[in-house]
């Protein structure tokens, strides 16, 4: 009854609220929007990876260009943050147009490659334009504006940035539980069936990239304006790489997986940082590689996989108690 009433979408949802809508009152702000921030992010590249079965490592070209975007249209127009933000997504979205075009015709490790190589044409060209972008320096001095509302505080302005991340959420869980979700779980699995049934594979593999490529962008323009500063560690592929890391100790596939992942990352980063440890990435890589090793589903995937068994087999030897009784009654 227990698992049956955690295991409730309702519940869960409600939890997860809370633990939102709580996060700054159990750590530091802005290492709390970081890691919704984050998140969203991962959430995003789950999209593309455990729904379409596609695997980018370019996925930085689109926080970061939505992250330069936000930020100069912040610094030289004085416009609202979320209109900053949105503007950023819609950047991140135009440009994975002709970047899917090209990319989702490769399947495997090429579209891997593919998407590599166009983030590293990004990062280019975002530190050779040092006139917009402010190339090694960054881009600084980035406003938090909101109607006049004074939001320097990083606690208030993790409040008034929520909102954007549950939209972003809420649009990513729309999407899977849609019935163009289940096309794309269809391409996913047997891309040559779901062709012969007569649906545009590369098509929807275009729209699901551009999607996860918005939903990048819209995490990585609020990133940039609560940070105040984009630098070229925002395009650089290690940023994308770490979101593909967060989706693996999640879950791929799970959705919610990468939320997980990216509040444990962005924790063990701020902790280990906090400490004055160096090699941040020694410890993160052998916290991945165990959790792995241990969890092969990755720990969202896992709980759900044994919640639901649990489930399964209950259900299961309900089913055979009747049949035996039915049997017996028929003998009677």
């Amino acid at each position: 009854m227990i698992i049956r009433l955690l295991a409730g979408r309702p519940i869960l949802l409600a939890v997860g609220l809370l633990a939102a809508l709580t996060l700054p009152w159990v750590i530091y702000p802005p290492v709390a929007m970081d890691m919704i921030c984050w998140a969203l992010f991962a959430v995003a590249v789950d999209l593309l990876l455990g729904f379409t079965g596609l695997l980018s490592f370019g996925h930085a070209a689109f926080w970061g260009t939505a992250a330069y975007v936000s930020g100069l249209i912040a610094v030289h127009s004085g416009l609202p943050f979320p209109v900053a933000v949105l503007a950023g997504a819609l950047a991140a979205a135009t440009l994975a147009v002709p970047i899917g075009w090209l990319s989702v015709r490769s399947t495997g490790i090429y579209f891997a490659m593919v998407t590599l190589a166009f983030a590293q044409l990004v990062y280019f060209v975002a530190n050779q334009w040092r006139g917009l972008t402010g190339g090694e320096n960054g881009l600084q001095g980035i406003p938090r504006d909101l109607f006049g509302v004074d939001l320097s505080d990083p606690f208030f302005f993790y409040y008034a940035g929520l909102p954007i991340i549950l939209a972003g959420l809420w649009c990513a869980w729309r999407v899977v539980r849609s019935p163009f979700g289940r096309v794309l779980v269809a391409v996913r699995d047997n891309p040559a069936r779901a062709r012969a049934l007569g649906y545009p594979v590369e098509k929807y593999k275009l729209l699901a990239f551009v999607l996860s490529a918005a939903l990048s962008g819209l995490a990585g323009g609020l990133f940039a304006i609560g940070h105040g500063f984009v630098s070229l560690q925002e395009v650089y592929w290690t940023t994308s790489g770490q979101a593909v890391m967060m989706v693996v100790l999640g879950g791929i596939g799970t959705l919610w997986g990468g939320v997980i992942g990216a509040g444990l990352i962005v924790e063990l980063n701020d902790y280990l940082a906090t400490a004055g440890f160096e090699e941040i990435g020694i410890v993160t890589g052998t916290v991945f590689a165990a959790t792995v090793l241990i969890f092969r589903r990755g720990i969202w995937g896992t709980a759900r996989h044994l919640l639901t068994g649990h489930s399964g087999r209950r259900g299961r030897a309900g089913a055979g108690r009747s049949a035996a009784a039915d049997g017996e009654a028929v003998r009677a």
